[in-house]
């Protein structure tokens, strides 16, 4: 493994861990947003966590609002 190979690794595993965001991982692995972002596409690492939580509050705002 090369030294790019090994921070594009540990790059991945932060970001995809929440540990960091995508500006800090993109410039750890030595990239660009775009780069980094098609390496994501590429490990089939999503760009957004969406939880159940997030599902949760957005169906009951959607219910105060009234548009549900």
């Amino acid at each position: 493994m090369t030294e790019a190979e090994f921070k594009q690794e540990v790059a991945l595993l932060l970001f995809e861990s929440g540990k960091l965001p995508l500006g800090h991982a993109s410039k750890l692995a030595e990239m660009n947003k775009i780069q980094f972002q098609q390496l994501l596409q590429e490990r089939k690492i999503p760009l957004y966590s969406y939880e159940m939580e997030d599902f949760e509050l957005d169906l009951k705002n959607l219910r105060e609002l009234g548009r549900l």
